[in-house]
């Protein structure tokens, strides 16, 4: 039975959010098996669908909190360095850094993790603060879009993988000119976990060159 939020004293635009959430299968099915987020189900789709990540992946996990993809690849691969400007609770093999993953300084400290290795795996579930303005918010998805393609350039090793959100009609021809032709392959996809009136998907690099 679909339960309803009653309380008066919320915004309208705060009690949907709430009557959204709390009926939400993936929501539910989240708490009952111990994830931190019901985005952990797109990942794990992800991975079922692509393989992507496996034993031996070093992995980093870009704007990572509250830690709903590193909590279940940090199950699958060999190590995971996370990184957010928010805090995340502790997960067992899983290295964090609180700061802005584009900083010089983060940078050092993530190259140091990696102990003169490239990453095998940049993944990214991150969206941008949106302010309704439609032309803002659309330079907003791809400037972070080219700051995650940026950074795989940095630390991203020949043959690695990277995942990251888009949004449909959020991306441009020119930044994803320069995607293709850095990558042997890409994909595009909408996990079933994504909800249906999100226009969010994923793209998937592989065989970066």
């Amino acid at each position: 039975m679909k339960k309803t939020i009653k309380n008066k004293k919320l915004k309208k635009s705060s009690r949907d959010w709430l009557q959204r959430q709390i009926n939400d299968p993936f929501v539910i099915q989240a708490h009952k098996e111990g994830y931190r987020s019901r985005a952990a189900f797109k990942i794990l789709e992800i991975q079922e669908k692509f393989k992507i990540i496996n034993k031996d992946s070093l992995v980093i996990d870009l704007g990572a909190a509250p830690g709903g993809w590193s909590q279940v690849i940090s199950k699958i691969c060999k190590r995971i360095i996370a990184i957010d400007l928010l805090d995340i609770d502790p997960i067992p093999n899983v290295d964090f850094i609180k700061g802005d993953f584009l900083e010089e300084t983060n940078i050092e400290k993530i190259k140091f993790l990696l102990k003169n290795q490239e990453a095998d795996v940049i993944m990214s579930d991150m969206a941008p603060n949106t302010c309704g303005i439609k032309k803002v918010d659309h330079l907003r998805i791809i400037n972070l879009m080219e700051e995650v393609f940026t950074f795989s350039k940095i630390v991203l090793k020949p043959g690695g993988n990277l995942i990251f959100k888009t949004f449909q009609g959020g991306a441009n021809s020119r930044l994803f000119s320069d995607i293709n032709k850095s990558f042997n392959k890409i994909n595009y996809f909408k996990p079933n976990s994504s909800r249906k009136e999100s226009p969010e998907q994923y793209v998937i690099a592989l065989g970066y060159k």
